[in-house]
């Protein structure tokens, strides 16, 4: 049986969790001048926040929790930028036993469905600079830069 996407569900919490620290495991890896383990930045109440305002959705596969997806709809109107509606993808994450399996590409099928319900006028997300394969996933997905952050340390 495949993989399907639906709203989380409260009993969702802690396979959610087991995936955001596995990100989290990574982000550390990448810049550990910058990022921290800790089992428990990512809580039951942020959590909650989220699957209640219909803006967390799971990847299913035979019962199991393979991957997370948060959004949020923002509005852009600004004298300076045309005005906008889009849908931000704030969290996408896959199990690490479940990379290259399609996951992302069905978060982006319920994304791309959610656009068009609400109409908006786009689809973005960021994306951390050294995480070459979500970068290379979301280019070959039709994504294109849009902007390049930058730091001096």
């Amino acid at each position: 049986m495949g993989a399907v996407v639906r709203s989380a569900a409260k009993a969702d919490f802690e396979a959610v969790r087991r995936i955001m620290n596995q990100v989290q495991e990574l982000h550390v890896e990448w810049r550990p001048d910058i990022y921290r383990l800790n089992e428990n930045f990512f809580t039951e109440e942020m959590f909650e926040e989220l699957f209640e305002g219909g803006r967390f959705y799971v990847a299913d596969m035979d019962g199991a929790v393979v991957g997370v997806l948060g959004i949020d709809y923002r509005h852009i109107e600004t004298p300076a930028n045309v005005t906008r509606d889009v849908v931000f993808i704030d969290s996408m994450a896959v199990d690490s036993e479940y990379r290259g399996k399609g996951i992302g590409h069905l978060f982006f099928d319920k994304v791309r469905e959610l656009k068009r319900e609400r109409n908006a006028d786009g689809i973005e997300l960021q994306v951390n600079a050294r995480n070459r394969a979500a970068y290379e996933m979301y280019r070959s997905c039709g994504f294109t830069e849009k902007s390049i952050n930058m730091e001096l340390l």
